[in-house]
């Protein structure tokens, strides 16, 4: 059966994925992890995609971006996928694909849905076991969400302002839904939506997304929403 084009509309969060071909490492040391940041940095803003959020982990990466145009998400992972297997190649002396195929993508209610993929790529080191928490880990936009560090790549949503009137109160705001983390049918459900390419969301934002697009947006009746909240776990 052949693959569903990529669905990707402007104006509306898209979630990412990118694996390394047969879930080899992507990065060799600090230094391609700051080159692939620099060029996410660079491509985004060529092509306007706003990138609220991200984590780099050793064999994939997560983007959470909005476009402003239906191009913006394909152009900036085509230019990035083919500029960093270059500059990796050349580093390690290798040769040959880098990617496991096309990265993965979806769209995501924004009003259901974005803080909860927020704080489920902020916790992909700790699931993977490599860190204790967010905070310890340096190569994601978790540090410019709870105020240690200005990440140049990141682009706040307009939700994420809404946590608060002040810096400290979202930051404060933002740590406590990341330390009340989501449950297993929570990062299920982002996960699943990314790799098969379905819109995640409730049935309106699936009608209404349909009508603005001629892809396919969804296999069935769209899944039950949820929040990042306190004491979801």
């Amino acid at each position: 059966m052949a693959r569903l084009p990529r669905l990707t509309v402007a104006g509306y969060p898209h979630h990412i994925i990118q694996r390394g071909n047969n879930r080899q490492a992507i990065f060799a040391g600090p230094e391609d992890y700051r080159t692939l940041l620099e060029m996410l940095d660079e491509h985004a803003r060529k092509s306007q995609v706003a990138v609220h959020g991200y984590v780099l982990m050793s064999n994939h990466f997560h983007l959470l971006a909005t476009p402003e145009t239906a191009e913006g998400v394909p152009q900036m992972m085509q230019a990035v996928g083919r500029r960093y297997v270059r500059y990796f190649n050349d580093r390690q002396a290798r040769t040959g694909t880098l990617w496991e195929g096309r990265y993965r993508s979806t769209l995501i209610q924004a009003e259901r849905y974005l803080l909860a993929c927020m704080v489920y790529i902020d916790l992909n080191p700790v699931r993977a076991g490599i860190a204790e928490a967010p905070a310890d880990y340096p190569w994601s936009s978790h540090a410019h969400y709870v105020g240690q560090r200005t990440d140049r790549l990141v682009t706040p949503h307009p939700l994420w302002w809404e946590l608060g009137n002040t810096p400290f109160a979202r930051e404060a705001a933002y740590r406590e839904l990341v330390q009340s983390g989501l449950s297993a049918s929570q990062e299920r459900a982002l996960t699943d939506s990314a790799l098969r390419g379905w819109a995640l969301g409730e049935a309106d934002y699936v009608a209404d997304l349909q009508r603005r697009t001629e892809r396919r947006v969804a296999k069935s009746r769209a899944g039950r929403p949820f929040a990042a909240s306190k004491g979801t776990k």
